[in-house]
């Protein structure tokens, strides 16, 4: 992420903090403003342009989102105004803000990472599934009645606009990347970070409660575990923390053995 597209993100979550009554339709209508920049290759270049007039932006956004709600087109103008380091940036940007409003708006109780996480688990073991949300040449209309089909009355509503956002548009992301991403978001959102735990078998809860407070200490933040169980790792624990992967697992240290003997 270069220093333009840290500074301008800075800003637009800044934004997005201090707008009052942010809820699920406020992410819904930054995840179709998304959309629409995505869909036309002149849209998002005009929107990205860092030399572009700024009343002149301003202006295009009023013009192309005259049908949303004041509060998101004012986050639509801060983001166009805003400079960028790429414009994949300022569509990542405006993604993120609809994750954020999204998980601000959820209910007292409301575990949206860990239904982020289950839906994952469920698209990963089945592959005509993960085919039909993947596939580029989908008919969006389709994806969006098999994701209501697969999350309604099982999943929050929040979950189910995330999921729906993410099939929509990918922009080159595999389905388990990005619900990933999502979930650590609105995890960030919340306060907390997540940890994913593989391991050969089940852990036993309460030694993923020891684990949890062992990692939360370390990373100086409150992390909650996502336990994968994967009879291939053989032993030990693989745990993905953001971009930080620590792999004590046999499988791996195996791998490091016959990569030495081939050496």
């Amino acid at each position: 992420m270069g220093s333009a597209t840290r500074e301008a993100l800075a800003s637009a979550r800044a934004a997005l903090t201090a707008l009052s009554g942010a809820n699920l339709a406020t992410g819904e209508e930054l995840f179709a403003a998304s959309r629409v920049i995505g869909s036309s290759s002149q849209l998002v270049q005009a929107v990205a342009d860092p030399g572009a007039d700024s009343a002149a932006k301003v202006e295009l956004v009023d013009s192309v989102f005259s049908s949303l709600s004041a509060p998101v087109r004012e986050l639509l103008r801060g983001i166009a105004v805003s400079r960028w380091s790429s414009q994949d940036d300022v569509l990542a940007a405006v993604e993120e803000l609809g994750l954020r409003a999204i998980a601000a708006s959820a209910p007292s109780g409301a575990a949206i990472e860990r239904e982020l996480f289950a839906f994952g688990e469920a698209v990963a073991g089945n592959a005509e599934l993960e085919l039909a949300l993947s596939n580029k040449l989908g008919d969006p209309a389709a994806k969006s009645t098999l994701v209501a089909s697969l999350l309604g009355g099982k999943a929050s509503a929040q979950t189910a606009a995330i999921v729906n956002q993410l099939v929509l548009q990918p922009r080159g992301r595999r389905i388990g990347e990005l619900l990933r991403y999502a979930a650590s978001v609105v995890a960030d959102e919340a306060g907390f970070g997540i940890a994913t735990v593989t391991s050969a078998a089940p852990i036993a809860p309460a030694q993923l409660q020891r684990l949890a407070a062992v990692l939360s200490g370390s990373y100086g933040r409150e992390l909650r575990i996502n336990q994968v169980v994967d009879p291939a790792v053989l032993g030990g624990l693989r745990v993905q923390i953001g971009d930080d992967v620590i792999d004590g697992s046999i499988a791996s240290r195996l791998n490091d053995v016959r990569i030495q003997l081939a050496s």
